[in-house]
């Protein structure tokens, strides 16, 4: 989705509390000052509030349009700012070299102030004005309800030092919805940090491709890469990232608060190699008014699934059951390794533990293929019944070629990465707009339902110039924080890796999805074994999705894809450990 389609799909609810208390307190102070002229302005509260509205929308404020904006006499007005300033409640920072020309900051003590505010102000609303007849119950549980209790995190802080980098900040990024956004937010994030940012922004395997062509550079130009999580193996094993335990305290970036399955994911041999930008895992699409006429309950098996796609497919009428990545190559070989998953079976010989399978091994290279087994029969025969219940150019549908049908109502339902959900869920005409429900994968027998973490994290490559480290360092965190997380999802973004965001009132709000993903974490449906992050892991997907793609299309039967694969998957993996 390009950064314009997340602009126009940009809702309401999509700003955040803080800009409504900002939009507020400037009608209500206009409407105080116009009875008769009985109220005088209150130089201080329009001042802030002018200060507030540029942070959150990343405009640079000078001294002289607060001043502006306070509606008191100039000197009057610069004596209040300047007592403001000398109170720590706002910060100046140089605009030039010469440090004659200052822009004008929130302290976090006035962010903290007004976040505390903005709660308040709409618990007195709803206490004194209560809620409208008919509105949304979600709204009025929210304003009195457990969240309440919930601290709302606040919006993103002016670094104290701006880094200092050279030519800026360079960033390398994949071009989805969720660094479409932070693109979009360029300019917020150029004041918090103090410094330009320029975003290059490629499709998966281009990405992939940037990111070694990049480590055989003397010198990286990037200062922070986005990594596919099954590449973090490759990517420590080929020397492309900086462990990141080289650059900064590891605990800085409160590790409890990310989603366990994300984290664990970013981890090769020990040792945390990017910090999760977006934990999006794979999950059912489904429509829940259809199922509800149809009188069907939400699958959480196999066969459930397969009953609901059958009962919902009437291509006469323009409707099929279910869409799935199915196209050659990347897109069926994940479809693959997902459907081996539900049928209770990761692509490699894991030991199985509670809640799931050990992966902290696999750095030590003592690891095997499992494709051609009883539950990858049985995954393969799935994939051909869910053929029949399917879009007729299902065999070239990808990543986002499956959301789109669905979105536009055309699919009851659609295995999809929650960060698809904007297609759906920020468009007022689709049908599915308010409609879809969330779950994990359906289970197949003796299995458990998962929902397969995808999603990026941010590193730094191993060739970054040693002054350059310590900026991207402070960036990097600045880009994973709760605040700009939060900021992401104000703003379009479904995906999330901490929990504390998910938690948000504000965040919640937003969208039913972030406390669905929630409870899958709590529940450990939330796992990243089903594409364990090995070194071969992009060789052994783009086989999977040249042989079952072939069996799909009838060429072979299930029997021999199985062979294939797991003969040609054999030989990567020999191959590799005899170099």
């Amino acid at each position: 989705m390009s950064g314009q389609s997340i602009q126009r799909f940009a809702a309401p609810e999509a700003k955040s509390q803080m800009l409504r208390t900002v939009t507020f307190l400037d009608a209500l102070g206009d409407e105080l000052e116009d009875i008769a002229n009985l109220s005088s302005p209150n130089p201080n509260l329009r001042m802030m509030s002018a200060l507030m509205r540029g942070h959150i929308e990343g405009k640079t404020v000078t001294a002289t349009a607060l001043i502006g904006a306070s509606h008191a006499p100039y000197a009057t007005a610069n004596r209040r700012l300047q007592d403001m300033v000398d109170s720590g409640l706002i910060e100046k920072r140089a605009r030039t070299n010469t440090g004659k020309s200052y822009s004008m900051h929130p302290s976090e003590a006035m962010l903290e102030h007004w976040m505390q505010m903005s709660n308040r102000l709409d618990r007195l609303s709803s206490e004194h004005f209560g809620s409208q007849a008919g509105a949304d119950t979600t709204t009025d549980y929210y304003f009195g309800g457990t969240y309440m209790n919930v601290k709302s995190i606040p919006p993103l802080q002016v670094l104290p030092e701006p880094v200092k980098m050279a030519g800026g900040l360079r960033v390398l990024a994949h071009g989805d919805p969720t660094f479409m956004v932070m693109d979009n937010l360029k300019r917020q994030f150029e004041q918090t940090l103090g410094t330009q940012i320029h975003q290059r922004v490629f499709s998966i395997d281009r990405l992939r491709y940037e990111a070694i062509r990049n480590a055989e550079r003397k010198s990286s130009r990037y200062d922070i890469i986005a990594v596919d999580l099954p590449w973090v193996g490759e990517f420590a094993e080929k020397g492309i990232l900086m462990p990141l335990d080289e650059a900064m305290d590891i605990a800085q970036l409160d590790p409890a608060d990310f989603h366990t399955a994300g984290w664990q994911a970013a981890h090769w041999g020990g040792r945390l190699y990017g910090v999760p930008a977006q934990t999006t895992p794979e999950v059912l699409f489904y429509r829940k008014d259809l199922f509800a006429r149809a009188g069907l309950t939400p699958p959480t098996t196999t066969d459930e699934l397969l009953k609901a796609a059958e009962t919902l497919h009437d291509p006469r009428r323009g409707m099929h059951g279910i869409a799935w990545n199915a196209a050659r190559g990347t897109a069926l070989g994940h479809t693959v390794l997902m459907a081996l998953a539900d049928f209770g079976q990761p692509i490699l010989d894991l030991p199985k533990i509670a809640g799931g399978y050990e992966t902290d091994h696999l750095s030590n290279a003592d690891y095997s293929v499992t494709i051609d087994t009883p539950a990858g029969l049985r995954a393969a025969e799935f994939l051909l019944e869910l053929l029949k219940y399917s879009p007729p150019d299902i065999l070239s549908m990808s990543w986002y070629e499956r959301v789109r049908p669905y979105a536009t109502g055309q699919i009851a339902m659609a295995y999809g990465y929650t960060l698809l959900a904007p297609y759906f869920e920020l468009d007022e005409t689709s049908p599915a707009q308010k409609q879809t429900g969330y779950l994990p994968h359906p289970a197949g027998p003796d299995a458990s339902p998962v929902a397969p973490v995808g999603g990026y994290m941010m590193g730094i490559p191993a060739n970054l110039p040693r002054d350059r480290i310590a900026d991207a360092v402070a960036s990097l965190k600045v880009f994973t924080s709760p605040e700009a997380q939060k900021l992401y999802a104000q703003n379009g973004s479904r995906t999330n890796p901490r929990y504390s965001v998910a938690s948000d009132p504000d965040v919640r709000r937003m969208s039913p999805i972030f406390e669905a993903v929630d409870a899958m974490s709590w529940r450990d449906e939330l796992q990243f074994w089903p594409r364990p992050p090995i070194p071969e892991i992009n060789q052994i997907i783009q086989i999977c999705g040249e042989e079952f793609h072939e069996m799909l299309r009838g060429i072979i039967t299930p029997q021999e894809a199985l062979r294939r694969a797991q003969g040609r998957a054999d030989a990567i993996i020999q191959e590799n450990r005899s170099t």
